[in-house]
């Protein structure tokens, strides 16, 4: 996700993934099922590699299961325990848990009515309770909501509350040299400020907005926070020429209320409140302007000289690199730099003592700044390198091959048909092929093999919502942001007329995402 950083700077961000950026990061796509997770093993997209239930040897599922031997004639078909299902991922899919149930075990009802066995009166539903919705995701957040312009959900974090008193406690005492008359009040003046000139940063942010919106790029959010604001555009731009544009429209925007200041400031008296806060206002603004222009990521500065490297050499990773560790170089620079310019008076009077308070709070800010600064550059190296891989993360490759079984089909003749047709997979249909539901991996996992020919399928199958049900043509952002609207631990793969074309598990999207991110550029 593209993010505007600091006083409105686009970066990569370090907060969520993948939402693309002015912002960033990388989550994993979906949550585990809690019951376990898939094999470890396994090799994301290899749907031809076989079952570990050895094909040579099918199991020979009796047409009448029989019951365990200690069972009373018109005892009912023992469900399926849960117990020995934590630590049994194995090494393959379907391994055998590692503790086996006991006898007393097996007789046990389970928890929920969450599995069940052949003959069960309901055909596939695995629960008596109504399947719940998918989860969309939820609002963004990151502080107290302060409104929607444009759509789009306005942030103040808990941070912005530190500084505002600090730039209170500053200008406070600026007021009292320029006017002294003013007493307590000055504060509240200061306050003021503080509040004015957020809301100048606001402006700029709004800026990037604006332009993000104009070229149809989706705008999660916009936070403001202890060093400026951040915008966070969840897709890169297409071209290098949006990219610039879009990176300078926010200082543009801080130099237009500069000059907009300054013109009021003309038109009051000075030395009263209104000329000192327009004066103020104005310098303000002139900073957060030449600040942004500096040419690093995550700068707006940056985010343009990346769009000219990636003019010039028509690979926009090989932009993203140049302005990153120019933007190291100038966070070195503002570390070493800022507090010799306090010191010389470049900046101000040079302070009578060299280590007292005022070089100990210099120093002190020129490393968080360059904390903000190398932080960012380094997001954006890893936001470049994520947005050149996600294309390799495709549905279709990642897809298992599933044998479709109706509902009472007991797990063993199941697997037996998988593990004929080289599949990995299960999907419970009805007579007519229509899917219901997908069989749990983590399920089989938790199945003695002894027990498998009398635990139907439809008992460790989870139904399938319209989440659950995804193209086999999605790939990328598309196919994360799919998986991100529904969580689950697998989903039905689909082609484009309907027709099955396997199952997709979340761990081997993962595996898949880690690979991508771990191979360089």
């Amino acid at each position: 996700m593209e993010t505007s950083g600091g006083s409105g700077q686009p970066r990569s961000d370090s907060d969520e993934a993948p939402r693309r950026a002015h912002r960033d990061t990388t989550e994993p796509p979906a949550e585990h099922d809690p019951a376990g997770e898939p094999a470890a093993a396994e090799t994301p997209g290899d749907s031809d590699a076989p079952s570990p239930t050895d094909p040579t040897k099918p199991t020979e599922t009796p047409a009448d299961p029989p019951k365990p031997p200690d069972a009373p004639a018109d005892a009912p078909t023992p469900d399926p325990g849960t117990e020995g299902t934590e630590g049994t991922h194995g090494t393959e899919p379907w391994a055998n848990p590692v503790t086996k149930p006991s006898p007393a075990d097996l007789r046990k009802a389970p928890a929920d009515d969450t599995e069940r066995t052949v003959g069960s009166p309901r055909p596939h539903a695995h629960s008596d309770a109504a399947p719940k919705p998918p989860e969309r995701p939820k609002e963004p957040g990151g502080g107290i909501l302060m409104g929607r312009p444009f759509g789009v959900p306005v942030y103040v974090a808990p941070s912005w509350f530190l500084v505002a008193a600090l730039i209170t406690w500053v200008f406070g005492g600026q007021l009292d040299r320029v006017l002294p008359e003013l007493g307590a009040l000055r504060y509240l003046v200061a306050l003021f400020f503080a509040v004015a000139f957020y809301a100048s940063v606001l402006v700029h942010e709004l800026a990037h907005t604006v332009a993000a919106l104009r070229y149809k790029l989706p705008v999660r959010r916009i936070q403001l926070q202890f060093f400026g604001g951040v915008s966070e555009i969840e897709k890169e731009s297409e071209t290098p020429g949006r990219e610039f544009v879009l990176a300078f429209v926010g200082p543009l925007l801080s130099l237009v209320l500069a000059g907009v200041f300054y013109v009021a400031l003309l038109a009051v008296e000075p030395g009263t409140v209104p000329g000192v806060l327009l004066a103020g206002l104005m310098v303000s603004n002139l900073i957060v302007a030449a600040f942004n222009l500096l040419p690093g990521l995550p700068l707006d500065g940056g985010r343009m000289l990346r769009a000219v490297v990636w003019k010039i050499t028509g690979k926009p990773m090989t932009g993203t690199v140049a302005a990153a560790w120019v933007g190291r170089a100038l966070a070195v620079s503002v570390l070493i730099g800022l507090p010799l310019l306090t010191q010389s008076g470049l900046l101000g009077a040079a302070a009578e003592d060299s280590v007292g308070m005022d070089t100990v709070l210099d120093a002190l800010l020129a490393a968080i700044l360059a904390a903000i600064i190398w932080t960012g550059a380094g997001n954006s190296l890893r936001m470049a390198r994520l947005r050149e891989h996600l294309p390799e993360l495709q549905a279709r490759a990642l897809t298992r091959r599933a044998v479709p079984v109706e509902t009472d089909t007991p797990l063993s003749e199941a697997l037996r048909r998988a593990n004929e047709a080289g599949a990995r997979a299960l999907v419970v249909v009805d007579p007519d092929g229509e899917p219901l539901s997908l069989v749990r991996e983590a399920a089989i996992v938790g199945v003695p093999e002894h027990r498998r020919p009398w635990v139907a399928v439809s008992g460790l199958a989870q139904d399938l919502t319209d989440g659950m049900r995804v193209s086999a043509e999605l790939a990328g952002e598309e196919l994360l942001d799919a998986l991100r609207a529904a969580p689950a631990t697998e989903y039905l793969v689909v082609e484009a007329s309907g027709e099955i074309y396997g199952v997709l598990s979340a761990a081997d999207v993962e595996r898949a995402f880690v690979k991508a991110m771990a191979r360089p550029s």
